[in-house]
């Protein structure tokens, strides 16, 4: 049976808990995300539910080193130019670090937006970058000096471990993770490493946290579930705060070995599970886009079973009129031809397109679905929310 009611306030809480717990770590917070909801059996909580939670360690990083920022900011505003950095100015020094090692992870995240929510998000690719990232971290911890602290970092060292952040871009990889094996690479010590990253995090996460929540909230109706949201983003954000304040105490006297352990157990657990079809590759949330092109995305969509199957009804629902759908795992799309329908409130990330193309998709949900005869009863949520009328549909693998 697929869910229809908003996220409950229990998977809000655990889902909020694991996104903070994660999100600063090296182990990578898009890898939980992406594992334990369809581990647990959950639905997908969509790209809407992952912009609102991120707000909470947005929040977090920022009141955790909100005097060191004033200081950054102050010294950028102070200098003006990199070039009118004057010797002993730390605080205009790090802050210009800070900034210019953001920009190569802005550039390559909007270059490849695409293919990160899409071709990057595959469970499989999740599993290499866990363990591949693990034997990086593993290295550095091995050939590192750790003997320069963040206040003597210099340019070029500060911008390896800006670019290095380019490699976080692939889900598993982990933000935190690539930057800190960066910086041990570059000989900084282990608390100097991991404060350096938390820092270039800040514009990071920031930037790309507000993008996707506007891309979300323009295509997306919330009802019920902003409430779930919201109190994701706080236990997130509390959690958070507390992970950075650890990990950073954790680092001044202990290395990464328990993190890079974690990283390839799981990253293993990962390929046993795909192996076995405990787990299956699953395609990422859609796009958020409007048009005919949104279709496909859509359709992908998909928590379970990664066959995709078209659903030809044999009468219209009595209210949307829908005839036909697309059904990708947990979750489907009806398509109508009406030209209009406001937008549904149920759980999906882009609810209708423009009224000129003269279709919408909304939520379908398949309250009984019988793969040996191929025939199911559907609901379809569209049009008038208070009708829920059942669809006879006959089913066929496309």
């Amino acid at each position: 049976m697929i869910a229809t009611d908003p996220m409950s306030w229990g998977e809000a809480v655990f889902l909020g808990l694991l996104q903070g717990v994660t999100e600063f770590l090296p182990v990578s917070s898009t890898a939980h995300m992406d594992i334990v909801p369809q581990l647990l059996r959950y639905p997908d909580p969509g790209a809407t539910f992952s912009a609102i939670v991120q707000l909470g360690p947005i929040v977090a990083i920022i009141a955790f080193y909100r005097q060191k920022l004033g200081r950054y900011i102050r010294g950028i505003l102070r200098t003006g130019t990199p070039a009118n950095i004057q010797p002993g100015d730390t605080d205009a020094r790090l802050g210009w670090y800070v900034l210019l090692g953001t920009l190569p992870l802005i550039v390559f995240g909007y270059l490849l937006e695409h293919k990160i929510d899409t071709t990057f998000r595959r469970l499989d690719i999740v599993a290499f970058s866990l363990i591949g990232l693990g034997l990086l971290l593993w290295l550095a911890e091995r050939v590192g000096t750790r003997k320069i602290t963040m206040n003597r970092m210099n340019f070029t060292q500060s911008q390896v471990i800006g670019w290095a952040q380019v490699l976080a871009l692939v889900p598993g990889a982990s933000r935190s993770g690539v930057t800190i094996t960066a910086g041990l690479f570059e000989g900084l010590d282990h608390e100097s490493a991991a404060d350096f990253s938390f820092l270039l995090s800040i514009p990071a996460i920031t930037a790309a946290g507000l993008y996707k929540l506007f891309k979300a909230v323009r295509h997306t109706h919330l009802g019920a579930e902003l409430g779930p949201y919201l109190l994701a983003a706080v236990v997130a954000g509390v959690f958070a705060y507390v992970v950075v304040r650890w990990f950073l105490g954790y680092m001044e006297h202990h290395n990464t070995a328990p993190f890079i352990i974690y990283r390839i157990l799981l990253g293993c657990a990962l390929l046993v599970l795909l192996h076995f079809g405990v787990l299956h590759k699953r395609a990422p949330n859609p796009p958020l886009t409007t048009g005919h092109a949104a279709l496909p995305s859509l359709a992908a969509r998909t928590i379970a079973p990664p066959v995709r199957k078209r659903i030809v009804c044999k009468t219209p629902h009595p209210v949307s009129g829908a005839s036909e759908a697309v059904l990708s795992g947990q979750e489907g799309w009806v398509r109508t031809v009406q030209p209009w329908l406001p937008p549904s409130r149920g759980r999906g990330v882009l609810q209708r397109v423009r009224s000129r193309t003269r279709c919408c998709y909304s939520p379908l949900v398949f309250r009984r679905f019988e793969e040996g005869n191929g025939t199911g009863v559907g609901q379809a949520i569209g049009g008038d929310r208070r009708s829920r009328a059942g669809i006879p549909c006959l089913t066929f693998s496309s």
